[in-house]
């Protein structure tokens, strides 16, 4: 895809890799569309504030009309909150399957036929190593990635006939917020991480890994898995 004159919609792009993508897509040329529930929380010059709330399809729906010449969705905005997915609380698994599923499903339903209609273009989901890796005290954030990854592969094949490609970015831990609490020599540079991603969109790949632990991970989907 040429971002040059792409039309985007980047959702969290307030902070982190949001942001990093929001800021690399304006230097590349493309109009850019930043959404957050805030939007007066995004302060990059030359990025167009949004309200959008993931989790409210009334405000998907007002977003969608406010940006009815979108040729490019990425869907980056998520949350974790560390909880298991058996001791933890169902709230707070309900809320990650919310927000990392439900959400961008909801963000792609809307602006589907926007994109369509402006003739084609491409989503881009932000998805994670583990879409692929399920640790235990993180289930719920893995369980709504790798349900995220299954949305990807699905929407791919029903979106292609609409002229609308369909890219997941996967990456391990990043310089940011959400990672607060990791050593910085286990996190990639957020910056590095956006440009992997629209690198990728250009080339026109369908999966985008972006370290060499999802590489690693990847590679491995087929092993047995390890017992407890």
């Amino acid at each position: 895809m040429d971002l040059k004159n792409a039309v985007v919609v980047v959702t969290g792009a307030n902070r982190g890799l949001g942001r990093h993508l929001a800021a690399q897509l304006l230097e590349r040329g493309a109009k850019v569309y930043g959404a957050a529930r805030r939007p007066e929380t995004v302060d990059l010059a030359g990025v167009i504030p949004l309200r959008l709330d993931i989790t409210d399809e009334e405000s998907i729906r007002s977003a969608a009309l406010i940006a009815s010449d979108a040729t490019l969705l990425v869907n980056n905005a998520g949350i974790s909150t560390a909880t298991p997915l058996i001791a933890g609380g169902r709230d707070a698994v309900r809320l990650e399957m919310e927000t990392n599923f439900f959400g961008p499903l909801a963000v792609t339903r809307e602006f589907a036929p926007v994109i369509e209609g402006n003739g084609g273009g491409a989503v881009l989901n932000i998805l994670s190593v583990l879409s692929w890796l399920h640790p235990a005290d993180l289930g719920s954030y893995a369980a709504a990635k790798a349900a995220a990854w299954a949305l990807t592969n699905a929407a791919r094949e029903e979106l292609a006939p609409r002229g609308i490609t369909v890219s997941a970015l996967h990456v391990g831990y990043m310089d940011t917020d959400m990672a607060a609490v990791i050593p910085a020599d286990q996190k990639a540079d957020p910056a590095d991480v956006a440009a992997q991603a629209l690198a990728g969109l250009e080339e026109g790949q369908h999966e985008i890994l972006a370290d060499e632990t999802t590489r690693y991970v990847k590679q491995g989907l087929s092993a047995t898995p390890n017992p407890a």
